[in-house]
């Protein structure tokens, strides 16, 4: 059930909870574009895990009221206030794609709250140094972004025009991006299941105007307004090897510079591979907090107070009907 939650500024946010009530709470910060409804595991492998998955739409998206001008920072006011209204007072950040960075940003200025963070297909900082940013990425994704940095009302006028389309067919864009797609990834869309998951999550993103989806690529480009060397926090970097649309570079730049790091890139694995790669994410979440000293673990919100959490049932391996994504 969709919950409306106030930001800081008069701005409300659209949340939606899943998996066990009391459970440990994750923030799981969708792509870009996306919303709450994106692909998630089961409710099933949710329990098991004992994880009270908690999803929202950034702002821009249906649902959340418009932040003009919001940085990739700006994310960890609005984490912060769900937390609040919900009474969690330390929390875990997954996130995916476009919602990495976000992901990142919580890590790293929200030490005391967060216990730890996974990013998941991450882009760098736009035109980090030491990275060729654009090299191995696709030609739809490089134009965005120098749109972005460059020329906003072509990027205001492109995304809009993909936004309509979607509205007019669900799977318009993953259409579009076909011929950039690499083998696993057309893995992934040919399945008819994940292909009608990530339609639908495209279709509610994009329903009502493609603000959120500028603001997102827009937040990408400009600083990020936190260091990653200010992450104390154990961080999971998960990354396909062949990933077109972030590539892996990316996060073997982002793993040099933050201390905590674990880079884990996948071979023969692309993009998508985040969607069929979160219940294994989760399993490591559940490591991390089981890890943490007793008198921490209590302090976290959801109710999982000494108690280690269940690893049963969501072993490393690849989506199937007992280890996958909501259908």
């Amino acid at each position: 059930m969709t919950q409306v939650v106030e930001a800081p500024g008069g701005r409300t946010l659209s949340v939606e909870t899943h998996g066990a009530p009391e459970g440990q709470p994750v923030f799981l910060l969708h792509g870009t574009p996306g919303s709450r409804h994106g692909p998630n595991p089961r409710g099933i492998v949710l329990y098991r895990l004992g994880i009270r998955l908690i999803c929202y739409d950034r702002p821009g998206y249906p649902g959340s009221s418009r932040f003009r001008a919001r940085r990739v920072s700006d994310a960890v006011v609005d984490v912060e206030a769900i937390a609040n209204h919900f009474g969690i007072d330390r929390f875990s950040v997954v996130g995916r794609s476009g919602g990495a960075p976000h992901a990142l940003a919580c890590a790293a200025l929200l030490k005391d709250r967060v216990i730890c963070a996974a990013a998941l297909g991450s882009l760098a900082p736009y035109k980090a140094e030491g990275l060729d940013w654009r090299a191995g990425m696709a030609k739809s994704n490089v134009e965005a972004y120098e749109y972005a940095a460059e020329n906003l009302s072509a990027l205001e006028a492109t995304l809009g025009e993909r936004a309509v389309h979607v509205r007019g067919d669900s799977e318009s864009l993953l259409k579009e991006l076909w011929p950039e797609l690499v083998g696993h990834d057309k893995n992934v869309i040919g399945d008819i299941g994940l292909r009608r998951i990530i339609a639908k999550t495209h279709a509610e993103a994009l329903r009502e105007s493609a603000h959120g989806w500028i603001d997102d690529v827009i937040a990408l480009s400009r600083p990020w307004g936190f260091k990653l060397s200010d992450i104390t926090a154990p961080v999971k970097l998960w990354h396909g090897s062949d990933d077109v649309f972030s590539p892996k570079d990316h996060t073997y730049w982002l793993a040099k510079r933050i201390p905590t790091a674990d880079p884990d890139v996948e071979t023969g694995v692309a993009h998508f591979g985040a969607v069929e790669n979160l219940p294994r994410i989760l399993t490591w979440v559940v490591k991390q907090v089981n890890n943490e000293p007793r008198a921490e673990r209590s302090a976290a919100g959801g109710g999982t107070g000494t108690r280690p959490l269940s690893l049963a049932g969501a072993g490393p391996g690849p989506v199937s009907a007992e280890v996958g994504v909501a259908r």
